[in-house]
């Protein structure tokens, strides 16, 4: 077991108390966004085994079967497949998609023929892995996630009684359901932003009101009116109206497939995901947006959210179930008077604890207790537990791990 030194990302939607909280640490007074867990090489995760601080995407890079296990090496090559993150969000994310595999690897491929340097501004895929990710509440937390129903959106429109609206309404209502969003999405994306500017004002101005008032759509109206606060000007605005309004209770998780259009407003999770950075972005940023590339990630299906709660196994682990075999999501809620937890040792695990503490303890090659050695996490704090290292877990408080899906 590796207690890991985890590195924070201070991204300006950040909010500046969550994670300091959660750590128990002093804030800095800056925005504090994301706590990365893993060995992605943008920010990898350190560990010590006695001779001082290493990333772990080295350690793992210097001997991967013996970290990784020979069934993840050959399931996905010689690096941890994951990316685990606490995300803090005081203010909207970027309204984005993420490519699938295929997507990825054509858009790598061609980005590095044509040699856009990889630090570029405008370069949209930094490696050749597709993005898929879950995100799961530990604070009440808010989210736009897929397109709504194209008539329900008009429906809206209508509602907020704003002229330059009225031409998407129109087409969500005429055209084939897909085709109608690509419609609207494009004619959003690629209007001139000054000309657009009033529509967007107007926009603004009557999601507001409606915000204040009881009716249908007064809590996603809420919702967008915090969006047009942050980014007054940006036509993403606009394309936000025609997504769902999520909200996650603590403990309730969103997973986030390619292509589905998606945006984090407001709150404290947990994320997991495939070892990628690859996002193509539509809106609520000043960086770069590549309109052409973005219409081609995009699947544009109105879908229904399905918000996630774990299934209770036989042993107490709390599981959310996702379609993929890169990560896998459990959370064990522990109490004194449990029985040591056995955790699977088939693959890498990372070790989260989010409150109270929870107990690791290496064990032998039964199930009995161990004398081996023992790594106490409490809140924020997290540990990495090599494949084939037998662990069992007793305390009070909440662990999240984050393992493959073997």
């Amino acid at each position: 077991m590796d207690l890991l030194a985890n590195t924070v990302r201070p991204y300006a939607w950040g909010s500046t108390t969550a994670i300091p909280e959660l750590l128990g640490t002093e804030p800095t007074g800056e925005p504090q966004a994301e706590l990365w867990m893993g060995a992605h090489p943008g920010a990898p995760s350190r560990i010590d085994r006695g001779g001082g601080e290493t990333p772990l995407s080295e350690v793992i890079a210097a001997d991967p079967e013996g970290e990784l296990g020979r069934a993840t090496v050959e399931a996905f090559g010689p690096r941890l497949p994951f990316l685990f993150k606490v995300l803090a969000a005081a203010s909207p994310l970027s309204l984005q998609v993420h490519p699938d595999l295929t997507q990825a690897k054509e858009g790598f491929a061609d980005e590095e023929e044509r040699g856009v340097p990889a630090d570029a501004p405008h370069r949209n895929y930094k490696d050749a892995n597709h993005k898929p990710e879950l995100v799961c509440a530990l604070a009440p937390f808010t989210g736009l996630c897929g397109f709504r129903a194209p008539d329900e959106t008009a429906a809206l429109l209508d509602a907020l009684g704003v002229d330059g609206l009225k031409p998407y309404a129109d087409i969500l209502r005429a055209r084939p359901r897909d085709e109608a969003l690509s419609e609207v999405l494009t004619a959003v994306l690629t209007a001139d932003r000054k000309a657009i500017g009033e529509t967007v004002g107007a926009a603004a101005e009557a999601v507001r009101s409606l915000a204040d008032g009881d009716g249908p759509y007064t809590r996603d109206c809420a919702a967008y009116a915090g969006i047009a606060d942050h980014y007054p000007d940006d036509p993403g605005v606009l394309a936000a109206l025609l997504l769902n309004v999520v909200r996650l209770a603590p403990g309730e998780a969103l997973y986030l497939g390619a292509g589905v259009p998606h945006a984090y407003l407001e709150g404290l999770g947990v994320e997991l995901m495939a070892n990628s950075d690859n996002v193509l972005r539509c809106g609520l940023t000043p960086k770069h947006v590549d309109v052409p590339e973005l219409l081609r990630v995009v699947r544009f299906e109105p879908t229904e959210p399905e918000v996630l709660r774990p299934r209770t196994a036989s042993n107490g682990e709390q599981v959310y179930s996702t379609p993929v075999d890169e990560f896998r999501l459990t959370r064990h809620v522990l109490t004194p008077e449990d029985e040591p937890r056995l955790l699977d040792d088939r693959a890498p695990q990372i070790l989260l604890c989010t409150d109270g503490e929870a107990v690791l303890r290496e064990t032998g090659p039964t199930d009995a207790d161990g004398d081996g050695a023992e790594l106490t996490l409490t809140g924020g704090r997290s540990a990495f537990v090599r494949a084939g290292e037998r662990v069992t877990i007793t305390g009070s408080g909440t662990l999240f791990r984050a393992t493959v899906a073997l």
